[in-house]
């Protein structure tokens, strides 16, 4: 399936928040689950913002254009709210908080056409200056095709062939990591979808909105939820719920993202309850519905500490 992960495609269902000021990144570093402080040039971040009590309301990949400048990759649906929810926050800080999604364009270069653009390994949020003033972001990647996010002037777009954006939709959930969409928005602290695990979070940096709680969740063993790859025969949607086949009444998990599979069927990122998971048997919809099958994560988990 990965042969068809080759090409370019828009990514029209993301935009742009800009943190530009001398206190841009400070003012970021207290808000986000992401070291923002000590950001470099060379690199990215994944990022969630979330509420008091740890849920998250947007997930971001954060990087630097410029010494006073952060652009934020985020989902469209959830960007208005999410600025607004932000720039609350500013107050006294040198930092002025737009949409400025207008302003850049977007796409998804994945398999032998990142190779072309950007020959060797690079890891997972490495940042990569691309031509002209364009940047790359190295993301995970997807059935072991190389995977990047174009971030650059409007009006512009990398070189090569186009790659479908229901495939490039696909490889996002392959690659097992999920954006916060509005259906699934406060629905999970950011270890229920492995945020710990593929460098969205950290546990060293200061303090934050929701941050007690993420820390809770990962330091006394309380996380009795991941997040899975699964497939199914029908139609999956985000904010779907999940049963275990002996429990009725109780949504055993969410799903978070999901895209139809090249191959056919449906494949997505599953927020599940552990024991279900152990329990088996699990299907969405409701207790008979369409049954999934839970696929290997493509990425180890962090030990629980």
């Amino acid at each position: 399936m990965s042969l068809h992960l080759n090409g370019v495609a828009p990514l029209p269902h993301l935009g742009v928040i800009r943190a530009q000021g001398e206190d841009a990144a400070s003012f970021l570093q207290g808000q986000l689950t992401q070291d923002f402080a000590l950001l470099g040039t060379q690199e990215a971040r994944l990022a969630a913002f979330c509420t008091a009590k740890g849920r998250m309301l947007a997930s971001f990949i954060g990087f630097k254009r410029g010494a006073d400048e952060i652009l934020l990759v985020c989902s469209r649906d959830v960007l208005p709210a999410t600025l607004k929810r932000l720039s609350m926050f500013v107050l006294r800080a040198k930092a002025k908080l737009s949409d400025a999604s207008a302003e850049f364009a977007l796409y998804g270069v994945a398999g032998e056409t990142l190779k072309a653009l950007a020959p060797g390994p690079r890891a997972p949020w490495a940042l990569a200056q691309a031509a002209g003033t364009a940047q790359m972001v190295q993301l995970y990647p997807a059935d072991g095709e190389p995977r990047a996010l174009w971030v650059g002037p409007a009006g512009e777009a990398p070189a090569g062939p186009a790659l479908a954006p229901a495939l490039w939709q696909w490889g996002e959930v392959r690659s097992g990591i999920a954006t916060v969409t509005t259906p699934i928005v406060e629905a999970f602290v950011p270890q229920m979808l492995n945020y710990e695990s593929v460098g969205g979070v950290n546990f060293k940096k200061g303090c934050y909105p929701g941050q007690e709680v993420v820390a809770r969740s990962q330091f006394r063993g309380t996380l009795k939820r991941r997040a899975f790859i699964a497939h199914a025969d029908a139609e999956l949607t985000a904010g779907q719920e999940v049963f275990q086949a002996a429990d009725p009444e109780q949504p055993a998990g969410v799903v978070a993202e999901a895209a139809p599979a090249p191959s056919g069927g449906w494949d997505a990122i599953v927020s599940l309850q552990l024991a279900a998971v152990e329990a088996g048997d699990l299907h969405a919809g409701r207790a008979d519905g369409t049954p999934l099958q839970l696929l290997p994560l493509p990425y180890l988990l962090l030990a629980d500490v």
